[in-house]
């Protein structure tokens, strides 16, 4: 394998899905949100990217059966908003900037085959004090004031690192509209309560209500 892969599953059937990224980062926010939505939406798998980018592992289940680091992308048909949600083990390391650009320009290209033109990114950032916040940036004013009055705070920290923020920019190069979510976090150990706040405010914030015993 000498460059990105994906293996389709089964061919979707949506309009106008939004596209939903949430990848392991800063409390594993991303991926714990993006877990959850798929469990809401009852999505399904449809298709999954392979790269020689990602780390050098294997995951091995119960059963001692290995396979590569993968992302795999969901379909969901919903009555509001149909979604792609995208999800995964890993990301290229940090220092390698070229297959970061290069995996999500490949991403980018794929969704939007399927319809998308609005993206989130969804991530963490960690914060000193315990205190549950959801910060919006995007990729217009229109959008970031539209989010601050449904709750959000203004990311004003600087920089958004990793696919997180990257998949965010390139789409505004494309003309693409969207915009990345961050849960505040204490740490780098998983944080499932900032997980599900940052879902149950964008299910929100789209007009879904969100039970909390989900």
């Amino acid at each position: 394998m000498d460059k990105p892969y994906f293996h389709q599953i089964l061919p979707p059937v949506l309009e106008n899905p939004i596209f939903v990224q949430g990848l392991p980062g800063f409390g594993n926010v991303g991926k714990i949100a993006a877990y959850l939505l798929i469990k809401f939406c009852g999505a399904k798998p449809f298709a999954e990217l392979y790269s020689p980018s990602f780390l050098d592992y294997v995951s091995v289940n119960s059963n001692g059966i290995c396979r590569l680091p993968r992302y795999e992308f969901y379909a969901a048909p919903m009555e509001k908003n149909d979604f792609v949600i995208m999800t995964g083990d890993t990301q290229p390391s940090l220092d390698d900037v070229v297959a970061h650009y290069e995996l999500c320009s490949e991403i980018l290209d794929f969704v939007e085959k399927h319809g998308c033109s609005f993206i989130i990114t969804i991530g963490g950032v960690p914060i000193s004090e315990n205190k549950t916040q959801v910060y919006v940036a995007a990729t217009s004013p229109r959008l970031a004031t539209e989010f601050m009055e449904k709750g959000a705070v203004i990311y004003s920290k600087g920089q958004i690192v990793g696919a997180t923020g990257l998949m965010l920019g390139l789409a505004k190069e494309r003309s693409l509209e969207g915009l990345c979510l961050l849960g505040t976090t204490t740490g780098f150990s998983t944080d499932r309560g900032a997980g599900f706040s940052v879902f149950k405010f964008l299910m929100k914030a789209l007009g879904n209500e969100v039970k909390e015993g989900l």
